[in-house]
């Protein structure tokens, strides 16, 4: 049987505070601001792309989106390169020092929340937790 809509939108209100809550966490342990780390994820899932696409992808303007690359490329994060097809295009592309320093950011983010996944909840809490998951990436994965 159903949960009555009010339950439902309850449950809902609730759900979206509480991820909102830990997604803002979770972003905490971070080594790189949210908009350049954006920056760097889309290039690592895309590939290399101009600093016009990655400023639509990201909703900012260009100069931002040219300020943020600046500082990444300063880091040694990104690379910037003629577009074999287009030579007055310029790509950006991810670095191996960028994909690591990402993957080293995600193991550090994983890492902190186990710990708190580890103090904070008893075994059936967990348990609980692990039985929700499937439900909780249909939802993320639903259109």
């Amino acid at each position: 049987m159903a949960p009555e809509p009010d339950a439902l939108l309850d449950m809902a209100g609730r759900l979206r505070l509480v991820v909102s809550a830990l997604l803002r966490r979770v972003r905490d342990v971070r080594s790189f601001p949210l908009t350049q780390a954006a920056a760097l994820n889309t290039l690592a899932r895309d590939g290399a792309t101009s600093i016009g696409d990655l400023a639509r992808d990201q909703k900012v303007r260009p100069q931002s989106m040219a300020q943020i690359v600046s500082e990444l490329e300063q880091g040694g994060f990104v690379t910037r390169a003629a577009d074999p097809s287009d030579g007055r295009r310029v790509l950006i592309s991810i670095t191996p020092v960028g994909l690591e320093t990402l993957a080293e950011e995600r193991r550090e983010r994983d890492g902190w929340l186990a710990a708190e996944l580890g103090q904070s909840c008893t075994k059936a809490e967990l348990d609980a937790l692990a039985a929700a998951l499937p439900a909780l990436e249909r939802i993320a994965a639903a259109e």
